[in-house]
């Protein structure tokens, strides 16, 4: 019975790291596979899970992205904050993004600590994953066609300024609130809005992914409260690694489709799948 936990394990785990960086919606392919893979554990655990084995994905953002996230080292250094041994150390570009990053969870991480419990209870489920699916996609086929022809007035991170991190920050609530909107197709749709470069739009929403996914982590550990069983704690490292190994080739990838290509590919593929969770779930409500 193990043996087929950690199979199912693995399948969750190829899934979240494929959606979590595609803007396609992790959640609403974990709560689709769910219905046909679902774990032999206790409810808690799986919504715990389903949260935590994000983590795995995130390291990978932090692997791959690792020398414009670190903002210390002499070595590179373009920016030093003086010229002194300890500022020449100091890299400012990179501490101005993370204070971007950090004023763009401001709105997530509000709404998501005061009411993560009202959230779940009301929001999580395949009707309103489904519903988000649908919309978003019709927004990165509208955002994506409007601005065709236009050039980009961001082009690099050094180029977002506080308020256009808000903005985008804003975006991400709406994903914080209605599962299925996808957090990185939210930030990204936000971004595109507001004149960011698609290849800018999504690195800003891969760091973004750092904070608010470990904050949601921790949350969701607290209050599963870490008493893991030895069944549990294999499921939940097997998860995080397969989604860490995946999510290299996905942001590698997609960092490299999105130089040629523009978003309304998953567009489409949203519609397709948000319209395919109403009919299943519709089906199987009418035979209960």
């Amino acid at each position: 019975m193990m043996i087929w936990e950690i199979i199912k394990t693995i399948i969750l785990g190829i899934v979240e790291g494929i959606t979590e960086w595609l803007p396609i919606s992790s959640t609403g392919h974990l709560i689709l596979v769910g219905e046909f893979l679902k774990l032999d554990k206790s409810e808690e655990f799986k919504e715990m899970f389903d949260v935590v084995i994000q983590l795995g994905a995130i390291m990978a953002v932090v692997v791959i992205f690792w020398k414009k996230l670190w903002p210390f080292g002499k070595k590179d250094n373009q920016h030093p904050l003086n010229k002194s041994p300890f500022g020449q150390m100091i890299k400012t570009d990179i501490f101005m993004m993370w204070f971007k990053v950090l004023v763009a969870c401001i709105p997530a991480a509000v709404v998501g600590f005061l009411f993560d419990d009202w959230i779940d209870e009301h929001f999580y489920n395949p009707w309103t994953v489904a519903i988000a699916l649908i919309v978003f996609g019709i927004a990165f086929i509208f955002v994506e066609n409007a601005n065709k022809g236009k050039k980009a007035k961001i082009n690099t991170i050094a180029e977002l300024t506080f308020n256009a991190a808000l903005i985008i920050g804003a975006f991400q609530l709406i994903a914080a609130v209605f599962p299925g909107t996808s957090r990185s197709g939210a930030t990204i749709v936000g971004a595109l809005l507001i004149g960011v470069s698609r290849t800018v739009a999504a690195e800003f929403t891969f760091y973004l992914a750092i904070p608010v996914m470990f904050g949601a982590s921790l949350l969701k550990l607290v209050k599963f409260g870490f008493d893991f069983t030895g069944s549990e704690l294999a499921v939940l490292i097997v998860g995080m690694a397969v989604a860490f190994l995946v999510s290299i080739f996905v942001i590698k990838f997609l960092m490299d489709y999105i130089k040629k290509h523009d978003f309304k590919i998953f567009g489409w593929y949203r519609i397709v799948l948000g319209i395919l969770v109403l009919i299943y779930f519709g089906v199987k409500t009418v035979i209960k």
